[in-house]
């Protein structure tokens, strides 16, 4: 078949003054076709489009009258080909098969684009450097990371700016206010600027409801948090994710390249959630941060500076310490060490921690925990009075916290195996060696005993940890007789 691009050559080459025959050669021509294409239109000009039928309709009036009405009805474009024909088969048995798949399908695309329901039409936004940054949490537990070899469910905070698509990454457990904040302030002094605007959907950490209007308005601390910044909040309409579209593609795009640079990696395990942390981080501002050039230079340009200092990411809460030696946080329960019962104390509340303070002295620093009625029981604080009543063990409300480790566990379970009830008293006063032995060499030692399926009880892993001393035997030393020294002496002048 003749191209355009052929018959161009081919004139180029006459109006060149080539004779006929080179010119055909020249545009890998016949010079017959040379003779018919020297003048005139061009072939794709001289094609008529194909619009006729080569075979009879395999659908003939069944269709209009069959089809034509389900589309009509699907006003949301669900129906597909291969579901319609399966339907006419039940209706016309042994009259369709899947030979005609392709001729339906296509049928049923031209009805849809002549007489078909209005589809959403999608709008292009223009984005002016440096006006609008956006964030948002997204869930990566489909990324399979392990910290030390255990599943490490977990969110990603991140930010992005419209106009140059710059990004910023956080780890996070919850869509906490704490979380927020720090992803949010983290994002603006990495960029080392502030955009105009910052746009997010309506998370509770930043707006609550309006009971009247049944809308959602921003709470007081992420307002105060725009304040700081200079920041103009933009929210989008309830359950529109779409409409926070800037972020919710740096998702996909960030999993995306997180999920392929962690199988050329050869492994998702981590020692740490810091260290997966740093290495994602170093992952999207390779592969894309580094490579946004001159439109983030522009973006920086417009950014407006930053304040003095950033606020701190945390909220304040005051809390008594029970005589449970515990306090309640957010409906969950953390314990503290039992001379503060009755006290009043300061809690930070951050992300991923707590901070305890007690006069503004720091006392405990505590992994936070994101669950309703979860509790994080220390037994040092406890273990020194549970010694004294070992009886309390058997049912105490947070036994299980008394686990260290897993090692702790098989522990319990052999001693419960081999002395039932008295299990509970001889595991208390191991606890009370790890407490006041440490709690490494108490779990080794356990370890090796269970690995040799030895039978031991707090006594003997106390003897175990502390050997007994051997008794040295006394030695008497007389003191020496100095005469005998002088007489020696005297031997030696004599001589």
């Amino acid at each position: 078949m003749v191209t355009d691009g052929q018959v161009r050559v081919l004139r180029r080459k006459l109006m060149e003054g080539k004779t006929q025959e080179a010119a055909a050669a020249g545009a890998g021509l016949s010079v017959r076709s040379a003779r018919k294409w020297q003048a005139g239109s061009y072939p794709s000009q001289a094609h008529k489009p194909h619009l006729w039928r080569t075979r009879p309709d395999p659908f003939g009036g069944l269709f209009e009258s069959e089809i034509a009405p389900l589309l009509a009805a699907d006003e949301k474009r669900v129906l597909e080909a291969r579901t319609l024909l399966g339907e006419l088969d039940r209706r016309h048995p042994g009259c369709f098969s899947g030979r005609q798949l392709r001729t339906l399908q296509r049928r049923i695309r031209e009805w849809r684009a002549l007489h078909g329901p209005e589809q959403e039409v999608y709008f292009p936004q223009e984005h002016p450097p440096g006006r609008e940054a956006a964030f948002d949490f997204t869930n990566c537990n489909a990324l399979g990371v392990t910290i030390g070899g255990e599943p490490f469910p977990h969110l990603l905070f991140e930010l992005a700016l419209s106009y140059s698509g710059w990004r910023w990454q956080m780890v996070a457990a919850s869509e906490s206010f704490e979380a927020t904040a720090a992803g949010v302030q983290g994002a603006l002094w990495q960029l080392g600027g502030v955009s105009e605007v910052l746009r997010s959907d309506n998370l509770s950490a930043a707006t609550h409801d309006l009971r009247r209007s049944r809308g959602r308005a921003l709470n007081r601390r992420y307002r105060d948090l725009l304040d700081h910044y200079g920041l103009r909040a933009s929210l989008i309409q309830v359950g529109e994710a779409h409409e926070n579209g800037v972020v919710e593609q740096a998702h996909r795009r960030t999993k995306s390249i997180l999920a392929q640079a962690l199988l050329l990696r050869g492994s998702c395990d981590f020692r740490s959630a810091e260290e997966y942390e740093h290495w994602l981080r170093e992952v999207v501002e390779r592969e894309h941060n580094s490579k946004l050039g001159g439109r983030l230079l522009e973006e920086r340009r417009h950014l407006r500076p930053l304040p003095g200092a950033p606020i701190p990411a945390y909220t304040k809460i005051s809390a008594r310490v029970r005589r449970w030696s515990t306090i309640r946080v957010q409906e969950r329960t953390y314990s503290l060490p039992s001379r503060l019962i009755g006290e009043r104390v300061t809690v930070r509340l951050f992300a991923d921690h707590l901070e305890v303070y007690y006069r503004e002295r720091l006392v405990e620093r505590l992994p936070r925990l994101h669950h309703k009625g979860q509790a994080h029981i220390d037994y040092r604080h406890i273990i020194w009075t549970l010694v004294r009543k070992p009886g309390a063990f058997a049912r105490y409300r947070w036994r299980e916290e008394l686990f260290p480790s897993l090692v702790f566990r098989r522990a319990y379970d052999a001693l419960r195996s081999r002395l039932g009830e008295r299990a509970d008293a001889e595991y208390v006063r191991i606890l009370h060696l790890a407490a006041s032995r440490g709690e490494m060499v108490v779990e080794q030692t356990l370890c090796a005993m269970l690995d040799r399926d030895q039978r031991f009880d707090a006594e003997q892993v106390q003897k175990t940890i502390e050997p007994e001393r051997p008794q040295l035997p006394a030695v008497t030393i007389t003191p020496p007789d100095l005469r005998l020294y002088d007489a020696l002496l005297g031997a030696e002048v004599a001589s």
